[in-house]
């Protein structure tokens, strides 16, 4: 998925946000800045992806900074709100009639955590309003792939699944509980070091996955989406074996469309720009279960 013009000012609105929470000395965040800024000039084409930009400029700020993890706060915050609403959200997947239900509705509140990113021009979110989001989220998915991603759960037997966000790792606790349900192996994979909010290593205990999915991975690098020619050997082997791919977030979003798939994937995420909204021929603040290719 290639960048709009848009796209620039949203990378250089959160490298902004981003140097001022990793660093309080002024000479240094204008010093990030302009190295974003020279990013930019440099890279910013008709051609490019957003996530690839993304990564460069989240290394310049980490590099210069020191801080090596500037949404730390943020992503606790995030967890511990999660975990406090996960019961409540539990019960609105066991209110599922059978399994294909509770599957759907597993898929839905995965999506719905989906939300909890901070610091997208225009995305309006904050933690408080989040349960109101789960009562909406059937009505506000605009495609809904999930039905044909369940036959395929069906006749498979192991699933990979790519995780997004601090936060948002809780609530796909009850997806992949699911996926066990059905008999499915599990592998859930987080990225390789702190990105953006992205879940890492250190998420998953804090959201008790550790006790759920079958194998915990890493994509092996802090990388914005899947970047193949970055990621570990271990988790390469793993991906490309598998059989069946769950993806979650826009920056898997904006990646894997950059490849030929020969694999089913299902995206779930939300369209919290307008670009990855107009990709998928949606509307902004939508909810996706996109299954490709």
């Amino acid at each position: 998925m290639k960048v709009e013009a848009e796209c620039e000012s949203c990378l250089l609105a959160r490298a902004t946000t981003q140097t001022y929470q990793a660093t309080t000395n002024p000479a240094l965040r204008f010093r990030c800045l302009a190295e974003v800024v020279k990013l930019l000039n440099r890279e910013f084409k008709h051609t490019s992806v957003a996530a690839d930009l993304g990564t460069k400029r989240d290394r310049i700020i980490k590099q210069l900074t020191g801080n090596n993890d500037p949404y730390m706060r943020s992503k606790k915050a995030a967890n511990d709100k999660a975990l406090k609403m996960l019961p409540h959200v539990r019960k609105l997947v066991e209110a599922g009639n059978n399994q294909q239900e509770r599957f759907k509705k597993a898929c839905l509140c995965a999506i719905v955590g989906n939300i909890m990113e901070f610091d997208i021009p225009g995305h309006k979110f904050n933690l408080n309003n989040l349960s109101g989001c789960f009562r909406e989220a059937a009505k506000d998915l605009v495609i809904d792939d999930i039905d044909k991603a369940y036959e395929l759960a069906k006749k498979a037997d192991s699933v990979l699944y790519l995780a997004d966000n601090a936060g948002e790792i809780v609530f796909d606790t009850l997806l992949v509980e699911q996926l066990k349900n059905m008999g499915l192996k599990v592998t859930y994979v987080v990225k390789g070091g702190p990105v953006i909010n992205d879940a890492t290593l250190d998420d998953v205990p804090l959201s008790g996955m550790d006790k759920i999915a079958d194998d915990i991975l890493t994509t092996g690098t802090d990388a914005v989406g899947l970047q193949k020619k970055e990621v570990s050997p271990e988790f390469l082997k793993v991906y490309d074996a598998a059989e069946l791919v769950f993806a979650k977030g826009m920056g898997y979003a904006e990646t894997l469309t950059e490849y030929k798939l020969t694999k089913p994937h299902l995206l779930l995420f939300r369209t919290k720009c307008v670009p990855v909204a107009n990709y998928f021929c949606a509307s902004r603040d939508k909810n996706i279960a996109k299954l490709m290719p």
